[in-house]
């Protein structure tokens, strides 16, 4: 046999070191080549033992005959042989990936040996153990983690190391450069091992059906509004936790309206058994088949009426029937209340991820006109209202009002009433936001059922069209997979007056095509870990069958067939400082600034669209929502091109589409310069209009500057305003000349004693 003559051959590692030829090490690295060439379907077999061992044979054949009077083999020689014979049958794939995965590890190689590179890397290490947040940016790169704590530096130290470990095993050496070198930004790199996806919105209703787990233990099927609300943090808590970005509710209010069903039926029986046992009535009433029939009610506006057979006609015990009702949907309101406070104050403290970060949580709602729907839209819209232990405004879940003509949008619409308390608790607590069903790129999608209403995540991205299946085109138990962001104003420096006498239009679109390639290619790559990785990798997400069909997979299957139905996301930030560099002027300055900053979109549309159809998957255009990433950009480029005046001057680029917050711009140009790349931007948009004083003021100017926003057909927007913070008391809101959490009127003294009073009374 061919290994019987190797037995004398060493073979020499990197390191010099020197151990004797293992064919069986041969075999593994072939076939490892082999198993890592994606498979188009989980149940496709492209190559199978007879392959693998057509090279092997080959490779130790061509060994045993160039070897035989050698007494040392170099390791890369073994793994020239194995490209050789790949090539020479044609296992072009295999080929590839074999070669990749090689070039990876001489990446990984070269950074724990170069000293420099090294050196680097452990000053990043040491910043995280030894500085605090306020002097070290790596600590303050995602705001829910509090980067001062045991955990969150614990959470970052593996960011750190995971980051590095991708660049040099997981990617392609060019991803990994454009992105050091500020060309692109992939987000959430630290998470590529893990072949996590980015954010999901969960369907409620498929959690409580029969209950779920959260891997210690079932909860079974919520029976009150308030174990209703209990279950959907801990949805959202649990979620979290296999995920790297963040949750979305779709339909809050139709998931937790049979919550407050059920709590009424309690209620109703209840109040009744009391009052009737009381005086003396129920001997009259037979409480079993009376339970029977509450038990059997669907809503809870109840015509009395309906119940005529269990009082005869008595005015005495129907009085009874009538004031049980009143007593049960008043203790169900409150539930209701004391429900949707618990909610809010569950998503501002419950911690995700090691317990150092909250999870990123939004709320989608607004379009149920069930009796039991607007009960808890308008508690919730009130537990906000209200605000936390110290009347700190709330910052989760992210609430987003949905709005839509014949339901909420007009005087008469059956929800009018709670979008005017929406626009109420808005100008006081800065949520909700808003979002518009009406608007052509979302009614498109809308069938009539709540599942067809676009749905947004708080930092804007949006998940709604299906290339891969037109039919699932639907919100809940789809996300986001991955995304990376272009720098678009180191284009139009690269392309601009800034640079060259006139403008290389041309050029610019060029080299955008070009980035855009690299990034779908980018993207394509990580998308193939993720598929790779398995059921019990996300023992929430998809062990609990919220990922759309992941119920259908067994747990060792791998994640193509279902992972399908997500979105790819390129975005983009700074195109106001991109047309700057262009032609001197951004899209609030000029109407021709505009139509360039559209025809720039319009384009990254059109190539994503190309992708989805070319590779039957859903690619799709999103406006950044990374306000960390535009001081990266802006910082690398000054370092390259020195300060350009409106361009690099600054210390961060403006978010994705927007006019520049410097920019005096009346309201409404704003909205108009802005609304159209809503529609162009499938994955995820969203405006901010910024006001001054106290809006709660003007509640009528609020509602026309929203009216506006619907009226110019934006996707999602929101209002933002000042919010003030009493020193002593910590209320966080609009303060006038008396603060509503202490009373304290402006500029009063206040002793320490007053202070420390306030506090030991306010702990709870």
């Amino acid at each position: 046999m061919n290994e019987e003559i190797l037995e004398h051959l060493k073979v020499v590692k990197r390191n010099g070191k020197k151990v004797s030829f293992d064919s069986k090490k041969v075999a593994i690295a072939i076939k490892k080549g082999f198993d890592a060439v994606p498979k188009a379907e989980e149940d496709e077999v492209k190559y199978d033992a007879k392959d693998v061992q057509k090279v092997y044979q080959s490779v130790i054949k061509r060994i045993s005959k160039d070897y035989k009077e050698e007494e040392k083999i170099k390791i890369e020689d073994i793994q020239d042989l194995i490209e050789e014979m790949l090539k020479k049958y044609k296992y072009d794939e295999v080929y590839q990936s074999f070669s990749e995965y090689r070039e990876r590890r001489d990446k990984s190689r070269q950074l724990f040996s170069d000293e420099k590179k090294m050196h680097k890397f452990l000053k990043s290490l040491e910043g995280l153990g030894l500085k605090n947040a306020f002097e070290e940016d790596a600590k303050r790169e995602n705001a829910n983690i509090d980067g001062n704590s045991a955990m969150g530096t614990m959470l970052q130290y593996g960011s750190t190391v995971s980051k590095e470990f991708s660049k040099a095993y997981l990617m392609k050496k060019k991803y990994a450069d454009a992105h050091d070198s500020g060309d692109i930004h992939i987000h959430d790199m630290d998470f590529l091992a893990m072949g996590t996806t980015t954010c999901m919105q969960i369907d409620l209703n498929k959690l409580f059906k029969n209950g779920f787990s959260t891997g210690h233990g079932h909860l079974r099927e919520p029976q009150s509004i308030n174990a209703y609300s209990a279950l959907a943090a801990i949805a959202v808590q649990s979620n979290q936790n296999d995920q790297h970005g963040g949750q979305s509710i779709p339909a809050f209010d139709y998931y937790m309206a049979p919550g407050v069903l059920k709590t009424f039926k309690k209620e109703y029986k209840q109040a009744l058994y009391e009052l009737l046992d009381f005086t003396d009535f129920i001997s009259f009433v037979n409480m079993d088949k009376l339970a029977s029939n509450i038990d059997k009610l669907n809503s809870i506006a109840v015509d009395i009426g309906i119940f005529e057979p269990f009082y005869k006609e008595s005015k005495e015990v129907r009085r009874i029937f009538e004031k049980a009702y009143d007593t049960a949907l008043a203790k169900t309101d409150r539930a209701t209340y004391q429900a949707m406070e618990a909610f809010v104050h569950n998503l501002n403290t419950m911690h995700s991820r090691a317990g150092a970060q909250v999870p990123f949580s939004s709320i989608n709602f607004g379009t149920d006109t069930s009796p039991e729907g607007r009960m808890v839209m308008k508690n919730y819209l009130l537990s906000v209202d209200a605000g936390l232990g110290k009347n700190e405004t709330p910052i989760f879940p992210i609430s987003i009002f949905k709005i839509k003509e014949g339901v909420n949008y007009n005087p008469g619409d059956p929800n009018y009433d709670l979008f005017k308390l929406a626009c109420k608790v808005s100008a006081k607590r800065l949520f909700p936001n808003f979002s518009f069903m009406d608007s052509p790129f979302n009614a498109q999608y809308y069938k009539g059922d709540y599942n067809t209403e676009v749905c947004y995540m708080g930092c804007r991205t949006r998940v709604i069209g299906n290339v891969v299946d037109p039919n699932k085109a639907v919100t809940p138990g789809r996300g986001n997979l991955s995304f990376t962001s272009i720098n678009l104003p180191r284009l139009g420096i690269k392309h601009g007056i800034v640079t060259k006498e006139k403008a290389d239009l041309d050029g610019f679109f060029k080299e955008l095509e070009e980035l855009m390639d690299m990034v779908r290619d980018q993207l394509l790559e990580r998308f193939e870990i993720q598929c790779n990785k398995r059921i019990y990798n996300f023992p929430f997400l998809l062990g609990q069958g919220v990922w759309m069909d992941s119920e259908k997979l067994k747990s060792t299957d791998r994640l193509r067939r279902i992972l399908k139905h997500g979105t790819l996301s390129i975005g983009f930030i700074g195109l106001a400082e991109c047309l700057k560099a262009l032609i001197g002027k951004h899209h609030g300055e000029s109407n021709e600034a505009q139509e360039l900053g559209l025809k720039i979109v319009t384009f990254m549309r059109k190539k994503c669209d190309e992708y989805s159809e070319k590779y039957n998957l859903n690619f799709t255009c999103l406006a950044t929502p990374a306000e960390g990433l535009s001081g990266r950009f802006v910082n690398i480029d000054k370092a390259i091109y020195g300060k350009i005046k409106g361009v690099t001057d600054r210390e961060y680029y403006t978010n994705s589409f927007h006019v520049p917050v410097y920019y005096n711009i009346s309201i409404v140009n704003k909205i108009k310069k802005e609304a159209p790349y809503h529609e162009l931007t499938n994955a995820g948009h969203i405006s901010y209009i910024e006001l001054d004083g106290d809006t709660t003021k003007n509640l009528d100017a609020f509602e026309k500057i929203v009216r506006i926003m619907k009226e110019n057909n934006m996707g999602y927007a929101a209002i933002n305003h000042p919010v003030d913070r009493d020193p002593v008391c910590g209320y966080v809101g609009v303060i006038g000349d008396v603060c509503p959490g202490c009373g304290r009127r402006a500029y009063e003294g206040v002793s320490i004693e007053t202070v420390n009073d306030f506090k030991k009374n306010s702990c709870c």
